[in-house]
């Protein structure tokens, strides 16, 4: 069963999260999101990435993960760096709609879209890596510095705390805060109404605004990567993981 699936919505593509209420990010849902974005890029104006009720995402599935071995997790951040980029290069304007919970690799999706509308009062957002002994992934904190001011970052980043859809807009990082109901139908209105404009133009602006990202994360991707890798398979990440796993 894929675990993403395309809602059509005219010219617009509603991506949906669909791996079970918590939407964990492993292998497949991975692979499944990459053909997705392959999928809809030549053939719809406009995107609006979405999850469940409870949960966007709740961030790598680590009891899936924590049992790879180095090559196998190598393999596995690599193509999960990969669909990120992608998705944050996708030549459509886009939208991520959260509805519920997004901490760690939720926030990690949600940065890679253009346009970010969360649900009041509910949803948890924030990169909490840094409490499992991991660095936030490079290409996200390429993006994350793009998106809010420095100092906003460095908390967001070293301190690995959650926060609320109000926050998040106060800091800019979430455009627009709505009643749940109402978040994917906003989400969706605001992308028609940019997505009427010529797609070439509107493909152009998106390859300006992401191309110094995507050239510098190109450039230092191994350095990063492998420092990640090395923090995951340290003595003190490990001990913290294996105590997030039993609390998964």
């Amino acid at each position: 069963m894929k675990m993403v699936k395309i809602e059509e919505k005219d010219e617009i593509a509603i991506v949906r999260l669909s791996n079970g209420v918590t939407n964990p990010i492993g292998s497949q849902l991975v692979d499944d999101l990459s053909a997705t974005l392959d999928e809809i890029k030549d053939h719809k104006k406009g995107m609006v990435l979405a999850g469940g009720e409870k949960f966007f995402s709740i961030g790598l599935n680590l009891p899936e993960l924590v049992k790879l071995d180095r090559p196998g997790m190598v393999d596995f951040w690599t193509r999960f760096n990969n669909v990120n980029l992608k998705l944050y290069t996708l030549p459509l304007v886009t939208a991520c709609a959260i509805t519920g919970h997004a901490p760690a690799g939720g926030t990690v999706f949600a940065l890679n879209c253009d346009y970010r509308f969360a649900a009041e009062g509910k949803p948890l957002l924030g990169l909490l890596e840094i409490t499992l002994g991991l660095p936030v992934p490079y290409l996200t904190e390429l993006i994350l510095r793009q998106v809010v001011n420095n100092r906003e970052a460095n908390d967001i980043l070293y301190m690995g705390a959650f926060f609320s859809p109000a926050k998040g807009k106060e800091i800019n990082l979430i455009d627009e805060v709505y009643p749940q109901a109402e978040v994917e139908l906003k989400a969706i209105e605001k992308i028609e109404s940019i997505a009427k404009h010529p797609l070439q133009a509107l493909a152009a602006m998106k390859q300006t605004k992401t191309e110094g990202i995507r050239l510098k994360y190109n450039k230092f991707f191994t350095k990063h990567n492998e420092a990640f890798i090395d923090c995951w398979f340290s003595k003190e990440s490990r001990k913290l993981l294996e105590k997030a796993v039993e609390k998964f």
